[in-house]
């Protein structure tokens, strides 16, 4: 029971040891999503085949885990490396844009505030921010194993109806540039929350510019 524990515990430390990277942005040392995932998959798979496999001899045993611990580390880590791929693309192609890009998970979110994407009262998209849209599309294009929700957001500024017919407008048009830039529509989930779902206190000119966003949420579906 001992060398069971320690195994499964040492596999999965070595694995992230071995994988700890520096953030570029904030300079700080860290283990990747994707990393854990795997050192998490190859514990569990490690553990799986030492109990399946104790009465083999000791050198015989030991092979068959590592191969066990691999294949769990892959699988552990597909999503996960995968998206992170596609983190650090985006966070270099959006730098200095205003875009903010927040990691949920394996989850990706690009907050799009309303200053830098469109006019007041408007959904048509400032030609400026237009040449960033078709540059994050390159990166969809390439990592297209992701699900694309669109949401538009507004402030509380004027009626529930109107709102929520401008949030949803102004995320058809950022869903129309994509599109145009081949992203495929099949990806493309497009919603409108109106004032609904604000992030910051409406009571605030601060606030209200903070709530009126678009956001793409990037969902990995087969990596």
């Amino acid at each position: 029971m001992i060398k069971k524990v320690s195994f499964g515990i040492i596999l999965p430390t070595l694995f992230l040891s071995a994988c700890m990277t520096y953030d570029p942005y904030s300079g700080e040392k860290k283990v990747s999503s994707a990393t854990k995932g795997a050192a998490i998959g190859a514990g569990v798979a490690a553990l799986g085949a030492f109990a399946a496999n104790k009465d083999d001899d000791s050198r015989t045993r030991n092979e068959r885990i590592l191969k066990t611990a691999t294949a769990g580390a892959a699988v552990g880590g597909g999503a996960g490396y995968y998206m992170d791929r596609q983190e650090a693309k985006l966070r270099h192609q959006l730098m200095n844009t205003g875009v903010q890009v927040e990691r949920i998970g394996n989850e990706l979110v690009l907050v799009m505030p309303s200053n830098i994407t469109f006019a007041v009262d408007s959904s048509n998209i400032r030609p400026d921010f237009g040449d960033v849209l078709h540059s994050v599309a390159l990166t969809l294009k390439e990592f297209d194993k992701t699900q694309i929700q669109i949401s538009g957001h507004t402030d509380s500024s004027g009626s529930d109806s109107y709102n929520m017919m401008l949030s949803k407008q102004r995320a058809q048009s950022v869903a129309n540039v994509l599109s145009a830039s081949s992203v495929s529509a099949q990806r493309l989930v497009v919603q409108g929350y109106g004032e609904s779902r604000p992030i910051a206190d409406n009571s605030s000119a601060a606030g209200k510019a903070a709530n009126r966003r678009v956001e793409l949420k990037l969902i990995p579906t087969g990596a």
